[in-house]
């Protein structure tokens, strides 16, 4: 009865490769199920991005909030940001002290708020959420329409040649943003 019983209790050389082939299928479905996300999130960027304009950046220029004008360098001497949000959009809140920071740290950030109202409902969102980076009002959407922009936020990184190196469609971290600047200066 006891070598019965032990004979019981011990794995086979089946379940042992039965359990073994469940392993290696769970680490195959698990494989393929992270190359469809990643397929699947590359796809949506690419749907995302499908108009944003590509190589040269376009012409920005305009009154900030404040009344300053503010223009576009063709070559700036360090990389920009150019950052489009409006105040309806609540992942542009979530993002918009990171950009906050940031521009407070780098003077060449340069911010659109895209179908936003008049510049007097810009300026009391911006106190509102206790913000104060510089603005362009874009009411009419004619600078995001020369700059491809359907969806916000949308974030462009132009490099000292007047390039679009970056663009980033959606919520984008802080330090994602300062090392997109980073790279675009070399």
């Amino acid at each position: 009865m006891n070598t019965e019983s032990a004979h019981k209790n011990k794995p086979s050389k089946i379940n042992q490769i039965k359990t073994t082939t469940s392993i290696s299928g769970v680490w195959l479905r698990r494989g393929l199920e992270l190359f469809l996300f990643i397929v699947l999130m590359m796809g949506l960027r690419a749907w995302q991005q499908r108009d944003v304009v590509k190589g040269e950046a376009p012409q920005l220029s305009g009154l900030l909030l404040d009344g300053k004008p503010y223009a576009l360098s063709a070559k700036p001497a360090q990389p920009v940001l150019v950052h489009f949000w409006a105040t309806w959009c609540p992942i542009c809140r979530a993002e918009q002290g990171s950009i906050d920071s940031l521009a407070h740290d780098n003077p060449n950030v340069i911010t659109v708020a895209m179908q936003s109202g008049n510049s007097a409902a810009v300026q009391q969102h911006m106190r509102e959420q206790g913000v104060s980076f510089p603005v362009i009002n874009d009411a009419d959407s004619q600078i995001s329409a020369k700059w491809g922009v359907n969806g916000v936020p949308a974030s462009f990184i132009i490099d000292t040649d007047g390039k679009i190196r970056f663009v980033e469609i959606g919520y984008t971290t802080g330090i994602g943003l300062r090392v997109r600047l980073w790279l675009a200066s070399f």
